[in-house]
């Protein structure tokens, strides 16, 4: 079974959710508006990561950190190149082709 993982840094509370980019550690930072409280941040992470990368909720589990805000997400049935190729999209690394003006 394909399984993609992923470190991420986590700030738990703030106004709006999103992924913010990586980290020189290569850690993807992201921010999730639910409070570090009872597994609710964890459950917003994975919310998130789904959403963002056109996965199943249940494809998506924090694997290790589940009390930390540095955490390892694994990815099931997902190859880790397909992974990292939706992060680049999800971040807006890929260009999606020519831009008005360009030549």
């Amino acid at each position: 079974m394909n399984v993609g993982r992923l470190t991420v840094r986590v700030q738990p509370g703030a106004k709006q959710a999103g992924l913010v980019g990586f980290l020189a550690d290569g850690a993807l930072k992201l921010k999730v508006t639910a409070p570090a409280l009872e597994g609710r941040a964890n459950q917003a992470v994975e919310t998130l990561l789904a959403e963002r990368l056109g996965l199943r909720r249940s494809q998506v589990r924090v694997a290790r950190g589940a009390t930390a805000r540095v955490k390892q997400v694994e990815f099931e049935g997902i190859t880790q190149d397909t992974l990292d190729r939706r992060l680049a999209v999800a971040l807006g690394a890929i260009d999606s082709g020519p831009r008005h003006g360009d030549t």
